[in-house]
């Protein structure tokens, strides 16, 4: 399979996109902070995106703040303090 330039450039950028997410979540930062990040229109980025993760940024969001949550629960219990942490 060869690879294209544009299919590298994309690669890269929801790389980035899932590192800042990964880092960010607790902020939920919005589709169009992100599309930013990666020089890209909301649009676009959506489109590629879900092409590339599988999923949406939104749906890619509410499950990295789920597998924290379920961590926080697991160490703590408190429900409240868990859901204040994962924003």
């Amino acid at each position: 399979m060869i690879v294209t330039s544009e299919e590298h450039i994309n690669y890269r950028r929801i790389e980035e996109a899932i590192r800042f997410l990964e880092h960010n979540f607790q902020r939920q930062p919005e589709l169009d902070e992100v599309a930013e990040r990666v020089h890209l229109s909301p649009f676009h980025f959506q489109r590629i995106f879900t092409e590339w993760a599988g999923i949406s940024p939104k749906r890619f969001l509410q499950f990295v703040t789920v597998d924290f949550l379920k961590k926080k629960l697991a160490e703590s219990r408190n429900l409240v303090e868990a859901a204040e942490q994962a924003g």
